[in-house]
């Protein structure tokens, strides 16, 4: 079933280091959605809840756990995990409920609590898991994985780290000028290159942080929303979440029976996998790359942002760098990229942000994104990729 469903109210708690639990933060972005929505709490007919693995058992119910937070009023409850993509799972769990009749309004909510340093596999032993193969057998932490893709980068297209700095050079004065984002510093490439090294490569301004944060989006049927006064809603005209084709599907383990250093297990695997996700959106959406007025990506790394410029279609593979050197994803170019700040702006918070893309793409296409503002935005494209072939792309139109 295919079809647009309206954006009345988006909300988020801001990014940081709070030392609050999970529940606050998504409650408190849930109730800003409501109020930008102009609606009751009681109005809410499902509420589908992005889960946590951090959060304990309260994470993997959140849905539940954020409709006994609000104060339980009837609505039904679903929980959604796809890591990295949870939150475009749960929007689109909410969007398939209400094309199907089961819902006028839905509520959808994602946060997290995130430990200090870098995550690792939550939920003891997982043999059978890549992520946590990559971590207990490899030591790989994600940094270890973001570099060794940044190195293929350079070795196959000769990406520099001067290009991967000014990829935070854009997003740092994007997300500036966001007063939700954790940090609002601009920086210059210098300061990139003078961070510590990580993981070579990638420099410690090269990778983005762990974060606290909530977001949520009030979602309704087109119906709903011209009774509730929205006669021109912001709507999701697609929402991909396809998984990778057979036998291209290695996309998680370093191949250590290679030249691991330039090679991720099967990285062409990888990027036909997130080409792929975008593809889908853009055929749903019965639109391409050429009518998109901006995108917000999963920046993990600098040297990934470059990666999806390729993948979404905004340029030819191998060309990322010179699309960015262009000026063409910054600010004012033909296809900005990331204008609220990015996660190099923010830091992940798992479960909320591919919610917040979304948060994001509303205001742009409201035409309230304040300094951020992408003038004549009318078409936005998001994208995240998850562990074991979660990957999503939301499709937002004006």
């Amino acid at each position: 079933m295919r079809g647009d469903v309206a954006v009345l109210g988006t909300g988020m708690h801001p990014w940081g280091k709070w030392g609050r639990g999970f529940v606050a933060y998504g409650t408190a972005a849930a109730r800003a959605a409501l109020a930008d929505a102009g609606l009751d709490w009681r109005a809410v007919g499902s509420v589908v809840g992005a889960a946590t693995v951090r959060g304990g058992y309260p994470g993997y119910v959140a849905g539940a756990t954020f409709a006994r937070a609000l104060g339980w009023q009837g609505a039904r409850v679903t929980s959604v995990y796809a890591a990295c993509a949870s939150g475009a799972q749960a929007i689109a769990t909410a969007r398939a409920q209400i094309l199907a009749g089961l819902a006028d309004v839905v509520l959808v909510v994602g946060a997290d609590a995130a430990p200090k340093g870098f995550f690792r596999p939550a939920g003891g032993d997982r043999p059978d898991d890549p992520d946590w193969l990559r971590f207990r057998l490899l030591g790989a932490t994600n940094p270890a994985y973001f570099g060794l893709y940044a190195r293929r980068r350079m070795a196959v297209h000769g990406d520099t780290l001067e290009d991967f700095a000014q990829v935070k050079v854009k997003n740092a004065a994007s997300g500036a000028l966001n007063p939700l984002a954790r940090y609002r510093k601009r920086v210059t490439a210098e300061e990139v290159a003078a961070s510590a090294v990580v993981a070579d490569p990638l420099r410690l301004l090269d990778i983005c942080a762990t974060s606290d944060g909530g977001a949520a989006v009030v979602l309704s049927s087109m119906e709903f929303a011209r009774r509730h006064g929205a006669a021109d809603p912001v709507r999701i005209r697609a929402v991909s979440t396809v998984t990778p084709r057979y036998p291209r599907t290695q996309l998680d383990l370093p191949d250590i029976a290679t030249d691991s250093a330039v090679t991720v297990a099967d990285p062409g695997a990888a990027c036909a996998f997130r080409a792929s996700i975008a593809r889908a959106a853009y055929e749903e959406a019965a639109l391409g790359p050429e009518d998109l007025s901006l995108a917000e990506v999963y920046d993990l790394s600098t040297a990934l942002e470059l990666q999806w410029y390729e993948d979404l279609g905004l340029c030819g593979e191998g060309e990322a760098a010179k699309l960015l050197r262009s000026g063409a994803t910054a600010p004012g170019g033909r296809i900005p990229v990331n204008v609220s700040g990015g996660l190099a702006s923010f830091g992940e918070a798992v479960p909320a942000q591919a919610i917040a893309q979304v948060c994001e793409l509303t205001r742009q296409l409201r035409g309230d994104a304040g300094a951020r503002q992408v003038e004549g935005a009318r078409v936005g494209i998001t994208a995240n990729q998850g562990l074991f072939g979660h990957g999503s792309s939301v499709i937002a139109v004006a």
